[in-house]
């Protein structure tokens, strides 16, 4: 049974999905006059993860896709008939969907030509709403939702650090953190988790004066005589880029895991065991690299909201708020980035000693295990340092 407040809520996501898709389907090209560019890249992409990490998994009562679906679910079970699903979710494929979802929304993000393109943010959408609402048809709302719904399996995951979750039906307050102990087997997540980190990571380095170049030097020879091939080939080459990114984080993960296994001759792979302790990781790279993007690019939803479409309206009264472009000082967005980063690898750290202590009954095993996993963690913090000093 839904609550008041969770009805209210998903009444207003449903709407904002379809603001949003009027927006992008039919409002102005420009990006900066159109609310949709600046809605799914920093008011979503970028908020409600920030917003999981305080409250929990805030995403199953914001979602308009499990909005609808309840709704839907609703109305066929008012009818006197019984909701279930059309076919039964196969295990094997883990979270793999999930993975597929996630790493097409940062392809189009990061390495597609035009991502704030309203029109491609029109098409983005509905593709993802229509595999987002056949997936909880298909398998069942809560079974897609873990499984195969990207933006919900990665929020969900976020959460779990937050102090408060839902239990039962009722808020619950927890230690911060104790929300991620213990073992992370469904396959797939390792993948999630590197496409979460390694994108951001690509996103700082792709700002470089380096990779502007290569770009440069790759669509150079097609600007005049054949500007399409130039700019495919540029998509292609950022694909490529922030695909090495992804790998690059799994395979230090992988890489960390088999050491601690050969340093403590377990009998078993460890890389579900310390799966978790990535989150943390995630989360404070989003927070270093997109902090200030937040507060300065997310004032412009205020008076976008007014003028949605950029067609001159006024419809809140908000048109006229002219953001301070200020409000950060230089200085105050590296203590931000630095001490996320930190923050957020000693936290990993901390999750994947505890875990230790779980896993390996004799001490010097759990000690041992950890100097692959701080080798690790130093590698992420340092990678993560120099991107951002980079860009």
């Amino acid at each position: 049974m839904l609550g008041p407040a969770r009805v209210v809520l998903q009444i207003v996501s449903v709407a904002l999905l379809g603001l949003v898709t009027a927006a992008a389907l039919a409002g102005d090209t420009d990006p900066f006059a159109n609310l949709a560019p600046t809605w799914v890249y920093v008011v979503f992409w970028i908020g409600v993860p920030v917003l999981s990490l305080v409250l929990g998994n805030v995403w199953r009562a914001l979602s308009p896709w499990r909005a609808l679906a309840d709704g839907a679910v609703w109305l066929w079970e008012r009818s006197g008939r019984e909701a279930r699903p059309l076919a039964i979710y196969p295990e094997r494929l883990g979270r793999w969907p999930a993975v597929v979802a996630l790493y097409a929304f940062v392809a189009l993000e990061l390495a597609y030509s035009d991502p704030s393109n309203p029109r491609s943010l029109a098409l983005a959408i509905a593709i993802y709403s229509y595999v987002a609402l056949f997936g909880m048809l298909a398998f069942g709302r809560d079974t897609w939702e873990e499984r195969g719904e990207g933006f919900a399996v990665l929020f969900g995951l976020i959460g779990r650090i937050a102090p408060f979750h839902a239990e039962e039906g009722r808020l619950r307050v927890r230690w911060p953190f104790t929300g991620l102990a213990g073992v992370e087997r469904r396959q797939g997540t390792l993948a999630l988790l590197a496409v979460a980190l390694g994108s951001v990571l690509f996103d700082g380095y792709s700002r470089t004066t380096t990779w502007q170049d290569l770009l440069a030097r790759i669509e150079g020879p097609y600007v005049v005589d054949d500007p399409g091939v130039g700019e495919a080939l540029v998509t292609a080459t950022s694909l490529a880029g922030m695909t090495g990114f992804v790998l690059v984080v799994a395979l230090a993960y992988l890489g960390a895991c088999w050491l601690a296994r050969r340093q403590v001759g377990a009998p078993r792979s460890l890389v579900p065991e310390f799966l978790l302790s990535l989150v943390p990781i995630a989360i404070a790279y989003v927070v270093a690299h997109y902090f200030s993007l937040l507060v300065i690019q997310g004032q412009f939803a205020v008076p976008l909201l007014s003028d949605p479409l950029g067609r001159d309206w006024d419809l809140l009264g908000t048109a006229g708020v002219v953001p301070d472009l200020g409000v950060l000082s230089p200085n105050t967005i590296w203590y931000v980035q630095v001490g996320a980063l930190v923050v957020g690898h000693v936290a990993g750290l901390a999750i994947a000693h505890d875990r230790a202590v779980a896993v390996f009954h004799e001490r010097g095993d759990a000690l041992r295990s950890q100097y692959a996993m701080l080798a690790l963690m130093v590698l992420y913090t340092v990678g993560g340092l120099w991107v951002l000093s980079r860009g």
